[in-house]
């Protein structure tokens, strides 16, 4: 059942819906979530069981914005019993946003939500339907939202309404009713950053980059080990379409391109280079700015592997900062 988030009933009815224990399709500013009151083990367990998600792979709880500088504390203090002071700064500085952080978890709190671990990742989203949403289920008693991302396990993120509904097509219309909020601004999953471990740690890169999140609380981050918890969207194969996908720099994708016979419908292309490609290619450019190629990723993604084609051709994304985050999910796509 898909509603028009800018009818405020659709909200309220979705607010009630979590409250209920049953599950939302929400907007973020990243990708659209699979929403779950985060504190309900059964409509946790359904977030896992439509996904085809393992239940010790853990979800993201989204936090209502609230009122003032720190209007998500109140959230903050359920599900965290540690906020560190780095933690507090990018706090500060990232929320509301695309901001993940790991947190000591609260005994007793969203033990489904973390996959059964001592730790916890929070994120107060800035979309505007998925504040209205939050505020809307935490008047309903519902402190905090699992939501990952809506799609089956493994596969492309949904930034749009329609892809979430594609993904769960098999879903009965009462077992999931989706607030079309647009195609998400950002277009990647959030920044991950453990704050576990008295130092900031870098689980997932994203929009918010290591520069920014180093300026924000004054330390270093360091990379991830094998000492991290899980978290969402860090295996090494994620994001993958049914179409394989492989990166290239733009010499040796046009090489390839070459070798190619007359006809090679099979083949699709996304590249930033001029290319000169063979007749039937799908050919799609992708955007010269890091943030414009991050909106369009996923739905390109999608667009091209709904062609039909067995191969995805992409060129590598440029090794600077502001491209980490997209240079991620593309690997992992590829892996």
């Amino acid at each position: 059942m898909l509603l028009s988030a800018t009818d405020p009933a659709a909200v309220e009815a979705a607010a009630q819906r979590l409250a209920a224990g049953s599950l939302v399709g929400m907007p973020t500013e990243t990708v659209y979530g699979l929403a779950a009151d985060a504190d309900n083990a059964n409509a946790v367990h359904r977030i896992f069981e439509a996904k085809g998600r393992p239940s010790d792979h853990p979800l993201i709880v989204h936090l209502a914005p609230g009122d003032g500088a720190q209007g998500w504390r109140a959230g903050v203090d359920h599900y965290a019993r540690e906020v560190p002071a780095f933690a507090q700064a990018l706090m500060q500085a990232f929320w509301p946003g695309p901001l993940t952080l790991i947190l000591p978890r609260r005994e007793g709190v969203a033990a489904v939500s973390a996959g059964g671990q001592d730790s916890v990742g929070l994120r107060c989203p800035s979309h505007p339907v998925a504040q209205a949403l939050l505020a809307a289920a935490r008047a309903h008693g519902v402190f905090g939202v699992a939501a990952p991302s809506a799609n089956r396990f493994g596969r492309v993120s949904p930034t749009t309404a329609a892809h979430v509904a594609e993904e769960f097509k098999q879903l009965p219309d009462a077992a999931l009713l989706i607030l079309d909020g647009g195609a998400c601004p950002v277009g990647i999953e959030s920044t991950i950053v453990d704050c576990t471990r008295g130092h900031p740690v870098l689980l997932r890169p994203g929009m918010v980059t290591t520069a920014q999140l180093e300026a924000a609380c004054g330390q270093p981050l360091r990379g991830r080990d094998d000492a991290a918890p899980r978290a969402s969207g860090t295996l090494e194969s994620h994001y993958a379409p049914n179409a394989k996908v492989r990166l290239m720099a733009a010499q040796p994708l046009q090489s390839a391109l070459d070798l190619l016979g007359p006809d090679a419908r099979h083949i699709a292309v996304y590249a930033r280079a001029p290319l000169a490609v063979a007749r039937g290619v799908s050919l799609r450019r992708m955007p010269d700015d890091a943030a414009q190629a991050a909106q369009a990723l996923f739905a390109t993604l999608r667009e091209l592997d709904a062609t039909g084609v067995k191969l995805i051709w992409v060129e590598t994304p440029p090794a600077s900062p502001e491209w980490d985050g997209v240079r991620d999910r593309l690997q992992r796509a590829a892996a």
